[in-house]
């Protein structure tokens, strides 16, 4: 079936359910395309705790529609591919949480959202990529517990530095393939080029960069700047929303390997499917969903 017709039948699905779809910037072009929003996580959730839909359709790995749920329980939420999951979430569950606060009773614990529900009831307050700087800094308590993602907390350690910040071991199994000699090959090959970088890469490769950014905030960064040539350091999906909004710009990937295997999983044949039959349905049981939502809430509060 041709990709109009899909989108077609797309289209008749979501006046039939009432339904809005959302997609993470890292989702396949084609998937894009049909999203009625495209963001980050931070711009995500805003959305998801703020629409009035009967139905959501997310596009995305399992925490963030966990995310969507949380902050809107009028709404059935569904995730395009049950099996689109977040390796990096599933570093960290709610009983090693527990040690880890055990260990450090004094911290205040901060939670990147690619947590699951449970791991964010645990939580004091939750982060993105987008505002983990400023959500630390908010915070009166001098001694942080950084969960899961040890990079983000490292360079949130470099902005906040009277913090003592102790970062859990984990990582994002894409952004970590990215080395350091790929930045310096790259700026040798573009000189003219500005380097931007998510804050889950390497220490050593966000040295390197001119700008470390959340994906959204790279298409800011790449349409405000004057530069015409951009060396990107995330996960490939972002290429198409920076080409569509800015065509007369040049990006090149910093390495083939930036890619995640479970955000390509969702494709439009899964989007249709998943609204025909109203599939992979995402609920948190009240008592966690209300934990989890007080640290969401809380990192929403932070401007």
């Amino acid at each position: 079936m041709v990709v109009q017709q899909l989108e077609e039948e797309i289209a008749e699905l979501k006046k039939k359910l009432g339904a809005v779809i959302v997609a993470h910037n890292y989702q396949r072009p084609e998937v894009q395309d049909i999203a009625d929003f495209v963001g980050d996580s931070l711009e995500l959730a805003r959305r998801c705790a703020e629409v009035k839909a009967e139905t959501i359709v997310f596009c995305g790995v399992d925490f963030m529609a966990e995310t969507a749920a949380i902050l809107n329980p009028d709404a059935t939420v569904l995730l395009s591919v049950a099996t689109a999951c977040c390796p990096m979430a599933a570093m960290i569950d709610a009983d090693k949480l527990k040690e880890w606060k055990e260990r450090y009773p004094k911290a205040t614990v901060v939670a990147y959202v690619n947590t699951t529900a449970a791991v964010k009831a645990g939580s004091d307050i939750c982060c993105t990529s987008a505002n983990a700087v400023k959500v630390v800094q908010s915070l009166p308590n001098d001694e942080i517990l950084f969960i899961p993602d040890k990079h983000l907390g490292h360079y949130v350690s470099t902005k906040v530095s009277r913090k003592r910040m102790i970062l859990y071991p984990g990582y994002c199994i894409a952004h970590v393939r990215l080395r350091a000699e790929e930045v310096k090959m790259a700026k040798e090959h573009y000189p003219e080029a500005k380097v931007l970088v998510h804050p889950e890469c390497r220490e050593e490769v966000i040295e390197l960069a001119d700008a470390v950014l959340s994906t959204s905030q790279m298409v800011r960064y790449a349409r405000e700047s004057p530069a015409k040539t951009f060396l990107i350091g995330t996960e490939e999906g972002l290429l198409h929303r920076l080409y569509k909004e800015n065509p007369e710009k040049k990006f090149y990937l910093l390495s083939p390997r930036l890619f995640c295997a479970n955000m390509k999983r969702t494709r439009l044949e899964t989007v249709i499917e998943t609204m025909k039959l109203k599939r992979n349905r995402v609920t948190v049981p009240e008592d966690i969903r209300l934990k989890a939502k007080q640290a969401l809430d809380r990192m929403l509060a932070v401007v």
